[in-house]
């Protein structure tokens, strides 16, 4: 069973491993994946990742998409998708989001998403926040999009960095509600 199509975007904040495991995670699923990478993030992810990260992502999605691309599929609603997730959310994307600046097609295909009533997951990467940031995330909040900030899990005792990044990604994965939950749950047990 497909997971649907899904709007990946990867902005240039720090934190790329999250747009990486969420392809990869996303993959696993058979989900068609639009892929949209900041010129920062392209930077990010080789600097984070190692120079192998742009052609792994590549191999994961269905579509990359360059950001300059306002008139690519996925920034028109006619398009079905099952949502979009921004691993990491720059505070720059962040902002553009929740004030309506589509201006690339990062935060162009996140607003055609929010106006279409789709879930929008944005992994918003920055610490500590000012008030602009708060504001933002309120704003983006109030259009329907889901902030959810990289907090570990702390309460699964994850043994590695890669194991708090794939619970992230999972988590945001699991938002979008394209599958059945993939993040692993507290037990009390």
């Amino acid at each position: 069973m497909s997971a649907g199509r899904v709007v990946l975007g990867i902005a240039g904040a720090s934190g790329a491993a999250l747009g990486l495991s969420v392809a990869r995670q996303l993959a696993g699923l058979g989900a068609e994946i639009d892929l949209v990478v900041s010129a920062a993030a392209k930077r990010t992810l080789v600097t984070e990742c190692g120079a192998g990260a742009r052609s792994e992502l590549g191999a994961l999605v269905t579509r990359e998409h360059p950001i300059g691309d306002i008139g690519a599929s996925i920034s028109s609603g006619s398009v079905p998708v099952a949502g979009m997730i921004v691993a990491p959310c720059s505070m720059r994307s962040l902002a553009a989001i929740a004030h309506g600046l589509d201006d690339n097609l990062l935060t162009r295909a996140a607003g055609v998403q929010l106006k279409e009533r789709r879930r929008v997951v944005l992994l918003a990467r920055e610490a500590p926040l000012t008030l602009a940031h708060l504001r933002n995330m309120t704003a983006a909040t109030e259009l329907g999009a889901i902030i959810l900030p990289p907090v570990p899990a702390f309460y699964l005792l994850p043994d590695s960095v890669q194991a708090i990044v794939d619970q992230i990604a999972a988590r945001a994965i699991d938002l979008l509600g394209i599958a059945p939950p993939q993040a692993r749950a507290w037990s009390d047990a």
